[in-house]
C-alpha cells in the first residue's frame, strides 16, 4: 500500500503531476489538496482505470491534516510560478511562506513521510522543510529530498539531440550537481553515459552548459507570460517521486542527483564536502535510495577542470540561498 499526496495538486504541475501518479500501479492512494479546485481535479482522476483511490481535500475542515495522514510520500509542488521579469528574490517572499505552513503540516501530521520539494527555489525551500521539522523534533535528513530531476531530464534531451538521435534520450545518462538555479545547476557532461561527439568545442559546450542551466527560462519565455516548465517538470517529479517509491518496494541500486543534508550520510557527506573544499550543509548530489531514504551520497568522481570551475562557481550561490532558507524559518513564527 502506498500513499501519495500532492500538495498544490490543483496547478500548473501538480494537476499532470497527480494524472502521472494516478498511472503508477504502485500507488493505492492519491491525496490532493489545494487552496481551491481539488475536488475537481480528484473526481476527474478518480475516472482513470488504474489502482489508486483519488480525494481531494481544501483547507476547511482540516483538509491538509486530513490529507496527509497516514502518506508515505508526500510531493510540494505549491507556490506561484516564475514570470517573465519576476527575479528569484520576488519568488522567495511568497514560495516560502507557502512551504513553511505546509511543512508545519507534514511534520505534525505525517512526520514519517518522504517530502520531495519542487517549489522554487529549492535551494532555500528545502531548508525551510528541514528547519520546520527540526523545530518540530521530527527531522531525517535522509526523507528530505530536493527534487533537481528536471535538470537531469533537460541534460538527456539536450545531448540526444546533439548526438542527433532522440530515442536516445531516455538512456542517455548526466549526473547534474549543485542546486537548481541558475549556475548553481553544474551538468557533468564529461560523465554522460553517451559521450558528446569528438572535437566537441569548448565554446559548443558553454552553450549547452548554460542551456541546461537556463533551460527554464527558455519555457517561460516561449510561453509568453503564461507560465513556467509544469509539463517537464510534472513528468521530472514523478520520475524522482517513482524511484522513491520503487526503492521504498525494497528495489537495490537506484541512483538519482537529488539535493539533500549532506548528514543523510555522514561518511559520504564529510567526503563530498572535501571534494568541495567548503563546509555546505546542502548539495545535489548522486544519491543510492533505499527503504530509508538516503543509503548513500556519492561523491563527485572524476571531473574535468571546466565542471571543477562550474562548481566553485555554483558554491557561493548556494551558500547564500542555503542560507536565506534557513534564516527564514528562524524569523517565522511557527
Amino acid at each position: 500500500m502506498v500513499k501519495a499526496v500532492v500538495l498544490g495538486a490543483a496547478g500548473g504541475i501538480g494537476q499532470p503531476l497527480s494524472l502521472l501518479l494516478k498511472t503508477n500501479p504502485l500507488v493505492t492512494e492519491l491525496s490532493l489538496y489545494d487552496i481551491v479546485n481539488t475536488p475537481g481535479v480528484a473526481a476527474d482522476l478518480s475516472h482513470i482505470s488504474t489502482p489508486a483511490k483519488v480525494v481531494g481535500y481544501l483547507p476547511p475542515d482540516d483538509g491538509l491534516k486530513k490529507a496527509l495522514t497516514g502518506a508515505d510520500i508526500v510531493v510540494i509542488p505549491a507556490g506561484v510560478p516564475r514570470k517573465p521579469g519576476m527575479t528569484r528574490d520576488d519568488l522567495f517572499k511568497i514560495n516560502a511562506g507557502i512551504v513553511r505552513d505546509l511543512a508545519t503540516g507534514i511534520a505534525t501530521a505525517a512526520p514519517k513521510a518522504f517530502v520531495l520539494v519542487i517549489s522554487n527555489p529549492v535551494n532555500s525551500t528545502v531548508p525551510i522543510v528541514a528547519e520546520v521539522f527540526k523545530k518540530h523534533g521530527v527531522f531525517d535528513p535522509k526523507k528530505i529530498f530536493g527534487v533537481t530531476t528536471l535538470d537531469v531530464v533537460r541534460a538527456s534531451t539536450f545531448v540526444s539531440e546533439i548526438l542527433g538521435d532522440l530515442s536516445l534520450a531516455p538512456k542517455v545518462v548526466v549526473p547534474v550537481v549543485g542546486g537548481h538555479s541558475g549556475v548553481t545547476i553544474v551538468p557533468l557532461l564529461s560523465q554522460s553515459s553517451h559521450p558528446l561527439p569528438s572535437g566537441f568545442a569548448q565554446e559548443s559546450l558553454d552553450k549547452l552548459t548554460n542551456r541546461i542551466q537556463f533551460g527554464g527560462d527558455e519555457v517561460v519565455k516561449a510561453k509568453d507570460g503564461a507560465g513556467s516548465a509544469t509539463l517537464s517538470m510534472a513528468y521530472a517529479g514523478v520520475e524522482f517521486a517513482n524511484k522513491i517509491i520503487r526503492a521504498v518496494k525494497g528495489e537495490k541500486g537506484i541512483i538519482a542527483p537529488t539535493f539533500v543534508n549532506l548528514a543523510a550520510d555522514k561518511e559520504g557527506g564529510e567526503a563530498l564536502k572535501k571534494e568541495l573544499g567548503t563546509d555546505l550543509d546542502y548539495f545535489s548530489a548522486p544519491v543510492e535510495l533505499g527503504p530509508e531514504g538516503v543509503v548513500s551520497i556519492k561523491a563527485l568522481g572524476k571531473i574535468t577542470d571546466f565542471e571543477a570551475g562550474l562548481v566553485k562557481a555554483a558554491i557561493p550561490e548556494l551558500q547564500t540561498n542555503i542560507e536565506k532558507g534557513v534564516t527564514f524559518v528562524g524569523a517565522s513564527k511557527l
